[in-house]
């Protein structure tokens, strides 16, 4: 038995691998700004606390899911379409604090979109590969 396989097709691996990537990257960038007085957080300039806690701990969840679904495993898929669902939440959340006034950074606003945007890709590409699709049979 060969201990890796390569997801096909082979594209599927590209978007699993990008998945835990991700995932990775949040985890560094959020924990820069969160645990690290230096330059990360100056960088950061007015963020939004909750945001980037959600963040932060989706990464983790970003990383998992990744490894499931190159794995082929179905909890993978509904784990995505959770941290989906929960970052599209955050988002609307987040758009209220600026609907009341509140500081943020404008980049921050478009990370959110971009990230609610990949991760929708990734929930759907999920969903149509590994799940399987109930086929309507006509009973006449």
């Amino acid at each position: 038995m060969k201990w890796f396989n390569w997801p096909q097709p082979w594209w599927l691996g590209l978007v699993f691998l990008f998945t835990i990537l991700f995932g990775l990257l949040t985890i560094k960038e959020g924990g820069s700004v969160l645990f690290f007085d230096g330059p990360a957080r100056l960088a950061a300039g007015h963020y939004v606390p909750f945001v980037l806690w959600f963040n932060f701990l989706a990464g983790f969840g970003y990383v998992i899911a990744g490894v499931g679904l190159w794995m082929r495993k179905r909890w993978a898929v509904w784990l995505t379409i959770a941290i989906t669902a929960a970052t599209a939440l955050i988002f609307a959340a987040f758009e209220a604090h600026i609907y009341s006034g509140g500081a943020y950074e404008s980049r921050t606003l478009f990370a959110m979109s971009l990230r609610t945007l990949v991760l929708t890709a990734v929930s759907v590409i999920a969903w149509r590969q590994l799940l399987p699709q109930e086929v309507y049979t006509d009973p006449e």
